[in-house]
């Protein structure tokens, strides 16, 4: 008889994550924040954020969670979103650009 349906010989994806175990709110927060940063500056094109050095999204960020300390629901005055949003959007910038470098290194 043929493998199970739970076999990896059926389907092999031992060790690779499990992205649906990432809560869905974090990538549509994420998803606003770009989308107000491509409105907001337009010329740049969807990857305009690569072209900022990494401290400026560890500043950002640190100050999107500061105002949010007392108040997580507290949104941002220029952009009407979340604070938290925004710091995790900085962090994903990080990680990209930390995945990249890392990429890069290893070339």
């Amino acid at each position: 008889m043929g493998a199970g349906l739970n076999s990896q010989e059926a389907k092999t994806d031992a060790g690779k994550p499990q992205l649906t175990l990432v809560p869905k709110e974090i990538i549509y927060r994420i998803a606003e924040v770009r989308r107000y940063g491509v409105m907001k500056y337009p010329d740049g094109g969807k990857d305009n954020w690569r072209r900022v050095e990494p401290q400026r999204y560890w500043d950002a960020c640190v100050r999107h969670i500061i105002a949010a300390l007392d108040d997580y629901k507290k949104t941002d005055e220029e952009s009407g979103l979340l604070h938290l949003s925004h710091a995790a959007c900085n962090l994903a910038f990080l990680l990209e650009m930390m995945k990249e470098e890392s990429d890069d290194n290893s070339n």
